[in-house]
């Protein structure tokens, strides 16, 4: 691992240490994030398989309702039932913040309270198993709005996992070790440096009392 381009001195030594345990912090910080978004995405994952399950379970009965009805109702008037609904579903939109991501929130509401609504058409001409087809599809509506939501939080929180999960790796295996190593580089030079002067010093000292003492015999 390659030291950084910096200067050994002490000040630098004690910036880069202060930055380093920045660093560890907030590797540690990211780490729980990716950890706790990981459990909540899977658990997210789990719901979606049991309820696309649910739904296609429940969608294929609608489809047989509709076959039933068509085997008994013209096309003419199955088209014609099915073509001014009289209900109206209105779908609002919302976020939840979940470990810094916006996942989406949808609640839904009709137009109007009466269950009887969403029936287009009067019951004089047309088939039971249109009856329940009609009936199974308003029951698995909140299902399918609910999976929507699901999907798109699912996929949001796997954007923000890959993120989080390549932060986490640069400041492990990058920049926690060049820290680490241009630390370890400003010490050695530093004690180096320590050593040299010492070095120096007792050399100085040395001379120093090497000279007063040709000077004390010179004049003893």
């Amino acid at each position: 691992m390659a030291v950084m381009n910096v200067n050994p001195t002490r000040m630098q030594l004690t910036k880069l240490k202060k930055q380093l345990a920045t660093a560890t912090r907030g590797h540690k910080m990211l780490k729980d994030k990716r950890d706790e978004l990981m459990r909540r995405f899977l658990d997210l994952v789990r719901e979606n398989k049991e309820l696309r399950e649910k739904i296609e379970r429940e969608l294929a009965d609608c489809n047989n309702h509709f076959v039933n009805a068509s085997a008994v109702m013209s096309k003419e008037a199955l088209d014609a039932s099915l073509m001014s609904p009289k209900q109206r579903i209105d779908l609002e939109l919302s976020s939840k913040n979940v470990m810094s991501v916006d996942i989406p929130q949808f609640s839904s509401s009709t137009r109007t309270s009466n269950e009887g609504d969403i029936f287009p058409y009067g019951f004089a001409f047309t088939s039971f198993e249109l009856d329940d087809a009609v009936m199974s599809l308003n029951e698995l509506l909140p299902d399918l709005i609910r999976l929507a939501e699901i999907e798109k939080s699912c996929e949001l929180m796997s954007a923000e996992i890959e993120k989080t999960r390549r932060r986490v790796n640069s400041l492990e295996h990058v920049m926690i070790p060049r820290y680490q190593e241009t630390i370890k580089y400003i010490s050695m030079k530093l004690e180096e440096n320590d050593r040299s002067s010492r070095t120096r010093l007792m050399k100085v000292k040395d001379m120093l009392l090497d000279k007063a003492h040709h000077y004390s015999e010179h004049y003893n």
